[in-house]
């Protein structure tokens, strides 16, 4: 019998791959990362090939460093940063262009004329999400415009669409040999091009980006029994093993964190910060910012949906703040420099350096650092940079609370950040709740594990993953009122200095 859940993490700098036994527990993992490519200013580049080996590389690793054969694995599942675009030839498996990333921001020019033309909300309708850069659909379509020769290999059936999941599943499974080409329903949620309510293609989109239809992956339930391939077993697992388990990433970690019931919510603090809220099966339209999409699906029962609040740029700050400016070595000596200082002396740092997503959605904002004095010095600094990820995340859940009538009580917490305790107890003093950290903070790598599991009955079901649930820290509100508003409406008036920078 097979003992292991295995779980392929196809991040933003890096791929994990992490092997789970029947408690949610990690057995063993491998990482490597992979190339931030930066062609022009604002632009966000991947080499599609390098993550592919890249997760060979990490699926040998980890078996190897445990000991592990692939035939120990009853299931793959595969959780991957979400908008990144990825457009291949499917008879070779040579991508046309590199990734576009999801943090790019050179269909900026696009998305504003199909604002002008349609409203920023013209798709909200349907896809429950503003017309923005964030979004795959116009990445495709600025591929398919500016690459030489790819519009004619359309017309000839040879283009595929994927982002990252879709992309990695087709290779697993077989590449040019076959592979399946599918995406699910929470990917294809973020293109801007699929209907919610039909959680298909939406034609007339389709017809406006100028994206055929024949290049775009078959969308598929998070969660499905009948599985869409086995990997090779000449590949890195030498073994034929079921994948029937996809989540974007920020999806991953709302299954991972067991947030099954409406009005639980979690954040992720990685490269960016993503707040959802499960809406249980209805769609709730957002009124203050957000964005409406899939939590996930089970197949053959009604999707659950969530609100989402996507912050461009968290973790990326503290990154530069360490490479950009030289201030700390490592990532994780922000904290000893934060906690030299009371406060942050009156200093606010508005990381918005590809613009200001949720709720804000200004892609002409660039990033700013107000209120400085001769007084400010590097640890009031670090300490605004911490709280810039704080109050991004108040941002976030003031729009929330609007939108779905319901305050928030308490916050599950998880991502890369999280280990830096100053910054979770400024989360609870800034949110005035309090701030829940789980014992298994890989909750993103879990959530995969967990949709393939349910899928190939690792797992009996929901109530059993709730059980595997342990919390390691809470960090409770102290701060005072008066002090908490005076420090938001700072950080208001900070934002609103950076809109509309570029003309």
């Amino acid at each position: 019998m097979s003992k292991y859940i295995g779980a392929l993490d196809l991040g933003t700098t890096s791929n994990r791959f992490i092997i789970f036994d029947h408690n949610g527990r990690i057995v063993g993992l491998d990482q490597i990362e992979h190339e931030q490519i930066f062609p022009r200013p604002g632009w966000v580049e991947h080499d599609p090939m390098e993550i592919w080996k890249n997760s060979e590389a990490v699926i040998r690793g980890a078996l190897n460093k445990t000991g592990t054969a692939g035939k120990d694995l009853k299931a793959i599942g595969i959780t991957n940063q979400r908008e990144t675009a990825v457009v291949w030839d499917k008879t070779t498996g040579k991508p046309f262009y590199n990734a576009i990333v999801w943090q790019c921001t050179r269909t900026d020019e696009i998305c504003r004329q199909l604002s002008e033309e349609y409203g920023q909300d013209g798709f909200r309708d349907k896809t429950g999400l503003p017309i923005a850069s964030y979004f795959s659909g116009p990445k495709i379509h600025w591929i398919l415009e500016n690459v030489p020769g790819i519009k004619s290999a359309a017309q000839k059936g040879l283009v595929l669409f994927g982002t990252i999941e879709t992309w990695i599943i087709w290779w697993l499974t077989g590449g040019p040999g076959g592979g399946a080409h599918v995406t699910d329903v929470t990917n294809a949620s973020r293109t801007l091009m699929m209907n919610l309510k039909t959680l298909q293609w939406d034609k007339d989109i389709l017809n406006i980006l100028g994206i055929p239809e024949q290049i775009l992956p078959r969308i598929v339930p998070s969660i499905d029994q009948n599985t869409w391939g086995h990997t090779q077993k000449n590949g890195a697992f030498q073994a034929t093993i079921p994948i029937c388990g996809a989540l974007g990433d920020q999806q991953a970690a709302l299954v991972g964190h067991a947030c099954f019931e409406v009005g639980e919510a979690k954040n992720t603090y990685g490269t960016g910060c993503f707040l959802l809220l499960n809406t249980g099966n209805t769609a709730v339209t957002s009124k203050h910012g957000l964005l409406t999409t899939l939590a996930y699906q089970v197949r053959g029962q009604n999707p659950v949906f969530c609100l989402e609040g996507s912050v461009a740029v968290a973790g990326a700050l503290v990154q530069w703040l360490r490479d950009n400016l030289g201030l700390i070595n490592t990532a994780a000596e922000i904290e000893g420099l934060a906690l030299s200082v009371e406060d942050n002396g009156g200093c606010y740092v508005v990381p918005a350096f590809s613009g200001l997503y949720a709720p804000y959605w200004h892609s002409n904002a660039r990033g700013a650092i107000l209120g400085l004095t001769r007084f400010v010095n590097k640890g009031h600094l670090a300490r605004a940079v911490l709280e810039a990820n704080a109050y991004q995340t108040r941002d976030i859940v003031e729009a929330m609370n609007r939108d779905s009538g319901v305050a928030l009580s308490k916050l599950e917490v998880d991502g890369g950040m999280v280990s830096n305790n100053l910054l979770m107890q400024i989360q609870a003093d800034i949110l005035n709740v309090p701030v829940i950290r789980p014992e298994m903070t890989e909750t993103t790598a879990l959530g995969a594990a967990y949709a393939a599991g349910l899928a190939a009955n690792f797992w009996s079901g929901f109530e059993e993953l709730r059980k595997n649930r342990s919390v390691d820290c809470t960090w409770k509100p102290h701060m005072d009122e008066d002090k908490r508003q005076e420090g938001y409406r700072y950080w208001q008036k900070a934002v609103k200095r950076t809109f509309n920078w570029l003309d």
